[in-house]
C-alpha cells in the first residue's frame, strides 16, 4: 500500500496533464479521500505501445480519522499534494 501511495504522490499525479493539486473537497466528512483518475497511463508501468484502450480508475484512501480536518491533516503529513487555499477559492 505504501509503495502504491508513494508512486501515486511522487510519480503518477505529477505526470497528470495540468495537475495543480487535489481539491480539499475530495476528503469526506469522516476523513476518507477519493480521487478519480481519467487515464491509467499516468502510471509508468503501463507500456504505451501495448495500450489498446485507455481507462480511468477511482482510488479511495480510507483512514481512521473521525473528521474531515483530521483526515486532511493526515493526508498532508503523508505528502498528498492539495491545492492551495487561493487556488481552491478561484473555482
Amino acid at each position: 500500500m505504501y509503495a502504491f501511495l508513494e508512486k501515486l504522490i511522487n510519480v503518477a499525479l505529477p505526470r497528470t496533464k495540468d495537475f495543480r493539486g487535489i481539491n480539499r473537497k475530495a476528503v469526506d466528512n469522516i476523513g476518507n479521500l477519493t480521487l478519480g483518475i481519467k487515464e491509467h497511463t499516468i502510471f509508468p508501468e503501463t507500456a504505451d505501445e501495448d495500450i489498446k484502450d485507455v481507462f480511468g480508475l477511482s482510488i479511495t484512501l480510507v483512514s481512521s480519522a473521525k473528521t474531515k480536518e483530521e483526515g486532511s491533516s493526515f493526508y498532508e503529513l503523508l505528502g498528498m499534494p492539495f491545492k492551495s487555499e487561493e487556488d481552491s477559492k478561484k473555482k
